[in-house]
């Protein structure tokens, strides 16, 4: 495995569900060649659904709704419609096979195997996604950029230290004003700010798994409950204790 690793701590941090059905509304559909029967394409709409196919010389071999969990930031900046052509890679072309021998055998397990195998499908797609890249500021972005990955998949590992720019501009092997600069412009917004919101989003989750408040304070680098609760209320709108109750 790579030392560099810019998905794991995103899979990690947010649970992936991909749940096969054949009824309206679906985010992901794979597509076989009628006369061939092989399959073909990929279409996965992240943060929507997908429209009403109108398909020439295709069929919908697999289809599922799928969720990333909320507040993920890497969902958020994806392309609203990605379309893959499997012709010509292995991989997804024997995921996709795969996928339609289980579906198709309607076995004892078969929706956990589904899922999994939904799941290693999906996370191809988005490998893919950051080789390729994107021209729109946002995570996905930076991840495609080399330097800037470096910088962002550690904050992402240690969302608690008390990074800096000098400490992100050195792990990216920039300048300082060359950093903030440059993620400015990929990302959107400074760095501080992002490390702010990936620190509320994690705090979000283990709020909601009943962690004690000055625990999660002191994790993410806050200095008290207070600290820790001005910030939530600027990112969501309300206060900790309030987001527990209301689940």
């Amino acid at each position: 495995m790579s030392e560099f690793d810019r998905l794991s701590s995103l899979i990690k941090r947010f649970t992936l569900q991909v749940t096969p059905t054949s009824a309206a509304p679906v985010n992901l559909v794979i597509l076989q060649d009628i006369q061939t029967g092989q399959p073909s394409q990929i279409m996965l709409a992240p943060l929507s659904h997908l429209p009403k196919l109108k398909l020439v010389g295709e069929c919908v071999m697999f289809s599922a709704r799928t969720a990333w969990g909320r507040n993920n930031p890497l969902f958020a900046s994806l392309p609203d419609l990605i379309k893959v052509n499997i012709h010509g890679n292995s991989h997804l072309t024997e995921l996709a096979r795969l996928i339609k021998i289980e579906s198709d055998a309607q076995c004892c397990g078969l929706r956990g195997v589904l899922n999994r195998l939904g799941e290693v499908l999906i996370i191809s797609i988005f490998r893919q996604q950051i080789e390729m890249g994107t021209n729109a500021p946002g995570l996905l972005n930076v991840l495609a950029d080399r330097r800037l990955s470096k910088a962002i998949v550690s904050m992402h590992d240690a969302p608690g230290k008390l990074w800096s720019n000098e400490n992100l501009a050195d792990l990216a092997g920039l300048s300082r004003s060359r950093f903030t600069q440059l993620f400015n412009q990929q990302m959107g917004q400074t760095a501080q700010s992002y490390l702010r919101h990936w620190r509320m989003i994690l705090a979000s989750q283990d709020i909601e798994r009943g962690d004690r408040i000055q625990t999660i304070a002191t994790r993410y680098g806050y200095g008290s409950s207070e600290a820790l609760g001005r910030a939530f209320q600027q990112q969501f709108g309300t206060n900790p204790i309030a987001h527990r109750r209301s689940l």
